[in-house]
Parts: C-alpha cells; sequence; structure tokens
C-alpha cells in the first residue's frame, strides 16, 4: 500500500471509488463577451465564453487532468441560459445541479450574469465589467440544492468554492455556509478562494461586511487560497511592509508571517496557499505561488520572472485547480504547488477565463520544462 504524504494523509480524502465525483464547485457562470485586442467601449464585435472563479476550478480539473467534476449552479431559462450550458457542456461538467429559473421575458425578476472583460496590453490593464444583477445563482438558497444527494448518495471527495459566489447575496452566503458544512459532514474535503473584488462589496457594506462573511465560512475550510489583497481585505490578515495596491513583488517571508497567523487563528486550515504576482505591465508578469501545511512549512513553487502573458483573466483559478489536483492524485505539497503554478502560468498564455492547457503541459513546465517547439 502506498504510503501518503504527512500533508495528503491530513486531508483524509475518501477514495474515489467510494465518489460519483472527485470535485463539486458551487458559483455562477456567466457568460463572458471579450472584444479581443480591442476596447468595450468601442467593441463592434465580441466572441463569447463562459466563465466564473469557482466553476473555472472544477472545468480545470475536468479538461486538464481528466477528472470527474459538477458544477452547482442556477440559470434562467432562456437562449442565453441555455448557451452557457452548452458551454458547460463542453467543458465536461456534470449539469444535475444547475437548477433552471423560470423567464419572465425581459429580466425583471432573474437573469443570467454577463462579464465583458478586456484582456489589456502593455500600460492599459485588464479590465472586468459585470452585469450581473438579480441574477439566477444570486438567488439560489441553502435549501434549493438535495446537498445529501450530492454528498451524501453520490459522495464528492472535494468541494470547491467561493468569495465571489458569497459576495453575490445575502442569500448565497448563507448558500455557500450549508455547502462547506453539509460537504464536512460527509468526510468531503473543501477549499475557498478568498478572491476578493472590491466591485462586488462596495454597495453591501465593503470591507467590513467581506471580513464578517469570510471569517464566518474560513472555520469550515481546509484549504484556504488567495492573494495577498485577498487574505488582507477579506479576512482582516496584514502583510507587514505591503502595500497591497502597489503592484510589486511580494517578499516571502513577511507572507510566511502571515500565514503562520492565519494558521494559528484558524486551525481548522491543513494547506494554505497563494500566488504571488508582481504586475509590471499587463503583459509582463512575476509569476510564483507559495503554500503552506503544519508539516511542511512555507514551500516556494518555480518562480517566473517576466512571464508573459496574452490574458491574466482565470490565472489564478487555474492555480487553484493545478495545487488541488496534486492531493487527490496522491502528490506532496511541493508537487502539487508546481502543478498549480505551472498550470496558471500556461492558462494565462490563452484567452478566455478557461484552461486549454494538457497534463502532459502541466508536468513538463512543473518539471522545468521549457517552450521549444513540441514535434
Amino acid at each position: 500500500m502506498t504510503t501518503l504524504p504527512p500533508e495528503v494523509a491530513a486531508l483524509d480524502l475518501k477514495p474515489a471509488a467510494d465518489c460519483r465525483f472527485d470535485v463539486a464547485s458551487l458559483g455562477e457562470v456567466m457568460l463572458r463577451l471579450d472584444p479581443g485586442e480591442g476596447r468595450i467601449r468601442t467593441a463592434r464585435s465580441f466572441r463569447a465564453w463562459e466563465g466564473g472563479g469557482e466553476y473555472n476550478v472544477a472545468r480545470g480539473l475536468r479538461r486538464a487532468f481528466g477528472l470527474r467534476g459538477a458544477i452547482v449552479t442556477a440559470l434562467a431559462d432562456n437562449e442565453i441560459g441555455r448557451l452557457v450550458e452548452d458551454f458547460i457542456l463542453t467543458g465536461g461538467l456534470d449539469t444535475e445541479f444547475i437548477q433552471w429559473r423560470d423567464y419572465d421575458g425581459i429580466g425583471r425578476t432573474v437573469r443570467n450574469g454577463l462579464n465583458f472583460t478586456e484582456r489589456g496590453f502593455g500600460v492599459r490593464g485588464a479590465v472586468g465589467v459585470s452585469d450581473r444583477g438579480l441574477t439566477a445563482a444570486s438567488q439560489l438558497g441553502p435549501d434549493d440544492v438535495d446537498w445529501d444527494r450530492l454528498f451524501g448518495d453520490y459522495g464528492v471527495r472535494w468541494l470547491h468554492t467561493g468569495g465571489i459566489y458569497a459576495a453575490l447575496s445575502e442569500t448565497s452566503a448563507q448558500t455557500v455556509l450549508t455547502a462547506v458544512k453539509k460537504a464536512k459532514e460527509y468526510g468531503t474535503i473543501v477549499s475557498y478562494d478568498l478572491n476578493y473584488r472590491p466591485s462586488l462589496w462596495k454597495a453591501i457594506g465593503g470591507i467590513d461586511k467581506a471580513r464578517e462573511v469570510n471569517r464566518e465560512i474560513a472555520p469550515h475550510i481546509d484549504v484556504m487560497i488567495g492573494n495577498e489583497e485577498d487574505f488582507t481585505a477579506s479576512l482582516g490578515f496584514e502583510i507587514e511592509g505591503t502595500d497591497i495596491h502597489g503592484g510589486e513583488g511580494l517578499e516571502v517571508d513577511k507572507f510566511a508571517a502571515m500565514i503562520e497567523t492565519a494558521a494559528a487563528t484558524f486551525p481548522n486550515f491543513k494547506v494554505i496557499a497563494t500566488t504571488m504576482r508582481g504586475v509590471k505591465t499587463a503583459t509582463i508578469n512575476d509569476w510564483g505561488a507559495i503554500a503552506w501545511s503544519p508539516s511542511t512549512g512555507v514551500l516556494e513553487s518555480i518562480h517566473r520572472p517576466n512571464l508573459e502573458i496574452m490574458d491574466r483573466v482565470g490565472g489564478g483559478d487555474s492555480f487553484a485547480s493545478g495545487l488541488i489536483f496534486g492531493p487527490l492524485d496522491g502528490q506532496p505539497l511541493q508537487v502539487a504547488l508546481d502543478y498549480g503554478a505551472a498550470h496558471g502560468a500556461l492558462a494565462m498564455t490563452t484567452p478566455g477565463d478557461t484552461t486549454m492547457v494538457t497534463k502532459a503541459e502541466v508536468l513538463k513546465l512543473a518539471g522545468g520544462g521549457s517552450a521549444r517547439v513540441d514535434r
């Protein structure tokens, strides 16, 4: 019998044979409309994709790493909702737990979310403009999903959700709480990406409300993921000597001190992980990541200075899916961390939120491979 690394053994993952799904994600899936190299304000055509912070992680685990995944969300039942469903089906996720809501004809009571996204270039940063008020997913209630069927009858090894979905409404925050508690009842590991977005919180209490909601959810999380701004804004853990808006790279030792504080505050955290991004321009970033567990302490991924970026949106989600794949595959945290950093780096070389990467490409880059032509 293979002996698992202690940090993976501590997760106590359910056997794959006992579960229908390796991963399920709870979150909103929006229609992303992309003007390509141009601007939203001057566009005459858009390319359509799907995307959502929580969804992207499960989709990455399905498409890049070949695991079995499901999405828990809600959509308004009209042609836009069915288009989003078609994207989800292409992404390979099970759609049984999509809740369909009757559409009233004009979106007065329920609608589907739209996300207009500019990639940015050079000195012009990426821009996201969401149009997601009154969406079906934001109105999904704690009792609308048969959690016992998902986690009990079917079985799920890993649930992923996050702070974007929790910010959409009072209802969505309560739905997250119910989901993570139910997952824990059935022995499912839970990861959460803090994913702080000021625009989502500003009308409902701002940073104080973000901290209130996320600190209520945090005690139920096994694997906490975020960047430096996420941990500071969402949980209130300050990083000494760091300007979270400055766009410079972080000193690992200062972030490691914050992680130790977070782990002491929330002893339920079995893994803490963060991306480390230094933004030089929209198309040149320093990129890396660190992770922590009680048995390993702080680990660093391969660092990639001056990484060339095509489309940064979704890079953090692809990091999360690579990181999650590691323990699901029985790999040590260091390997999982390098998978995550490599997958995020590769995902940012293609357009759209979602990954176009293969597992072989991730393993090659994580192992130190180059961009030489494969023939």
